[in-house]
């Protein structure tokens, strides 16, 4: 079970296993996600963030989309928000260059 032991239940999915133990991000979020966050939950968050980072053709290097991310990042995780944004994958694999 790990040194957390029963004391951690993921706040998302609620297993008890262990944390992310880091701080995926230099912000209160990231600490919040490091300690509350389980590390599969974390990694379907990774994967939802690069179809939301594709999908609406997001540049992250542009500080602006960084609070689009960070919204979807407390919806996805702590249901703080309104509703996660969503991907239209009706066209997936349809698309022809």
């Amino acid at each position: 079970m790990g040194i957390f032991g029963e004391k951690f239940k993921c706040i998302r999915c609620g297993d008890k296993s262990e944390p992310l133990g880091f701080a995926p991000l230099p912000t209160d979020l990231g600490q919040r996600i490091g300690s509350e966050v389980c590390k599969d939950c974390w990694a379907e968050w990774q994967k939802k963030q690069m179809q939301l980072i594709n999908h609406f053709g997001i540049d992250v290097s542009n500080p602006d989309s960084h609070q689009f991310l960070f919204d979807q990042m407390r919806i996805f995780f702590f249901g703080e928000g309104v509703n996660l944004a969503e991907i239209d994958t009706s066209k997936e694999g349809k698309i022809e260059w």
